[in-house]
């Protein structure tokens, strides 16, 4: 394996104890997979903050956005020792076959003037709304594109797994646009540029019958509403994607191409992150992929917590050659780590130095 991310020494950066809980009765679990951007000389992350209710020891349960309860959310209960629980996952739980998230999740603000040190809001900054956003939101993308920020976002509920996108220019006031791709999609990034005058996305649909968890693109003449759909990168047999891959944050324009930090899981579900370089004018066509992980779960940090063994990244920031990625370990944790783009190249058998 051949690991180029530099660490950052004080990781983690963020623990769920370092942000309070949206209210009363309610515990943060996790802090997972944070959007990236830089905003009025500070960086910025747009957390996704996982929460449960606070059950006795013989109890398990969830909660889910219900306009229809009084405060807006309805708690379900389940005991413990109910034969038709399976809690096996700690991700999701069965109830007598129906899939049920264990936490409910939201998107919070959290900003930084060194890029280290973060502090998160006291309060959530986008929640779920609606039929398609039951069971929260999650995973977001933060894309700047001819001056506004475009959120791409996973939606989760029980019609299933989409993606919902958002707008703003201030961070104060957003748009709600609503699902751009239907279920079953997830990992969406957005391109910060047109090319060839039309707006262009990477996406993942899911499969659980013939085909597999690919990455996709996409093309939209508008951010709303996408097709020419092409399978841009499947998975590998054998190797360390070769269970599922998905997009992280938005490409990065090099003149090499456009380069896209990209996650991959086995057949353990082991996550890493590889690289993608992508032609510069039809970003349909791979000119390189990743032979072996450019990050992978090696710290403590990384290999054990909520879900182990997982590195995942939908945010970064660019300084000349410098990447910084921000990202999620162990489905836990935020952490932040720095990649020399060069490198990257060097490792696709690309010649970087005019990256």
């Amino acid at each position: 394996m051949a690991d180029i991310a530099e660490r950052f020494g004080r990781n983690p950066l963020l623990r769920p104890e370092d942000v309070p809980p949206s209210r009363d009765g309610l515990a943060v679990t996790c802090l997972l997979n944070p959007g990236a951007f830089r905003f009025r000389g500070k960086t910025w992350l747009l957390l996704r903050v996982a929460e449960a209710p606070v059950f006795p020891e013989d109890q398990v349960g969830t909660l889910i956005h219900d306009p229809e309860a009084a405060d807006g959310l309805r708690v379900l209960t389940f005991r413990k020792d109910d034969p038709r629980l399976d809690c096996s996952d700690p991700r999701i739980f069965r109830y007598d076959g129906e899939i049920l998230l264990t936490t409910l999740s939201h998107l919070r603000l959290a900003s930084s003037r060194d890029g280290i040190h973060f502090e998160a809001a006291a309060t959530p900054t986008l929640t779920g709304q609606g039929a398609l956003e039951t069971y929260g939101i999650e995973d977001c993308r933060v894309t700047a594109i001819e001056g506004r920020f475009y959120l791409t976002y996973t939606a989760v509920s029980p019609a299933g797994i989409a993606v919902g996108l958002a707008s703003t220019a201030d961070w104060e006031h957003f748009e709600r646009h609503g699902v751009i791709f239907p279920p079953c999609n997830k990992d969406c990034a957005l391109f910060p540029e047109r090319v060839g005058g039309r707006y262009w996305a990477l996406h993942r649909p899911a499969s659980s019958g013939i085909g597999s968890n690919d990455i996709w693109v996409s093309r939209s003449p508008d951010l709303l509403h996408w097709g020419d759909h092409e399978c841009l990168a499947r998975v590998r047999p054998g190797m360390w994607d070769s269970a599922r891959i998905g997009a992280g944050a938005a490409p990065i324009r090099t003149t090499a191409g456009w380069l896209e930090i990209y996650h991959g899981a086995d057949a353990r579900n082991r996550y890493c992150l590889g690289a993608l370089l992508l032609d510069g004018e039809n970003p349909a066509r791979v000119i390189a992929r990743s032979q072996e992980p450019i990050m992978e779960p090696l710290a403590e940090y990384e290999r054990q917590g909520f879900y182990g063994n997982v590195v995942f990244t939908n945010g970064h920031v660019v300084d000349g050659d410098t990447v910084t990625l921000y990202y999620g370990a162990s489905d836990s944790v935020i952490c932040g780590a720095t990649l020399s783009i060069r490198a990257i190249l060097a490792t696709l058998g690309v010649d970087g130095a005019a990256a």
